[in-house]
């Protein structure tokens, strides 16, 4: 069942202007995208992994289990953004990237898409430097109110911080890999993946919009459910889960993502038959890639 969904849609996301599409106009329309892996401990020194199931009727990935993540907005890399950023600045930002600038961007995509999608605020009070706390019930309404005017855009996130005298912990938030969607999809993304502790005071929860399921799962726990056909995710996700499963805690894995330097980008490339259908998906240690 799990296979069927996923070819079906590879082939959803290719049929589309098929006939039309070369290496160039799907270089041309590759969209930024940053990710973001929460993990929390729980007991007998293990950890767990955020994920959200997207609607099934998503223009992208549809069904598909997730880590909170999408687009990087124009707003996310407006200059003024950067004086409320904790300890990471554009040119630092863009540097471990391996970009020219606009690097911070895909931090702040990180914290938005992660407020947006899973109800996580990753930021801290400018002047106590403590977590955001949703502790408190008129706590939680304004910020309910506040993540569906993010999400529809009629709040941006500067004004957010300004709002609540908050900035944003991109000091913590780590980067780890770079995925680009394979040539001839209709949709083609260059996204980063990163990694941060959930705040202790938050509780995630899907958005009932964009997503429909939602669960906290060992990195493990994930992989073996995925090998039984039990959920359904594209390989930056199953490899991403593969390094989390690395680590037995949330500190060995913070450790480990300082230490990740320039990595590569992983490229993917469709499997098709003598037809031209995409019958799969070929990584570049496969030996047919």
């Amino acid at each position: 069942m799990i296979e069927a969904l996923i070819m079906r849609i590879l082939v959803d996301v290719t049929s589309s202007d098929a006939s039309t599409k070369n290496t160039s106009d799907d270089k041309s329309a590759l969209r930024p995208a940053a990710t973001v892996m929460l993990i929390r401990d729980i007991e007998n020194e293990a950890f767990e992994v955020f994920m959200l199931q997207r609607t099934l009727n998503a223009a992208f990935a549809g069904g598909m289990y997730v880590f909170p993540g999408g687009r990087v907005d124009e707003l996310d890399g407006i200059e003024e953004l950067e004086q409320l950023c904790d300890g990471l600045d554009d040119k630092h930002a863009s540097g471990l990237l391996q970009i020219p600038s606009g690097g911070l961007a895909y931090w702040v995509a990180a914290i938005r898409e992660c407020f947006e999608e899973a109800g996580v605020l990753l930021a801290r009070n400018s002047q106590t430097k403590q977590l955001v706390a949703f502790d408190e019930p008129t706590i939680i309404k304004r910020f309910d109110e506040a993540r569906l005017k993010i999400h529809d855009s009629s709040l941006s996130m500067i004004n957010l911080c300004r709002s609540e005298n908050l900035s944003l912990v991109t000091d913590s938030i780590h980067y780890v890999s770079h995925w680009i969607t394979p040539v001839g999809e209709a949709r083609r993304f260059d996204t980063r993946f990163f990694v941060a502790r959930a705040p202790e005071s938050q509780e995630p929860l899907h958005d009932s919009q964009e997503t429909i399921a939602s669960l906290w799962v060992q990195p493990q726990d994930a992989l073996n459910k995925l090998a039984r056909g039990e959920l359904a995710m594209f390989p930056p996700t199953s490899e991403n889960l593969k390094f989390l499963a690395n680590f037995k805690t949330t500190d060995e894995v913070l450790a480990a993502a300082k230490k990740v330097s320039n990595p590569v980008a992983i490229l993917p490339r469709l499997r098709t038959n003598s037809d031209g259908k995409v019958i799969g998906v070929l990584m570049p240690n496969d030996p047919d890639y």
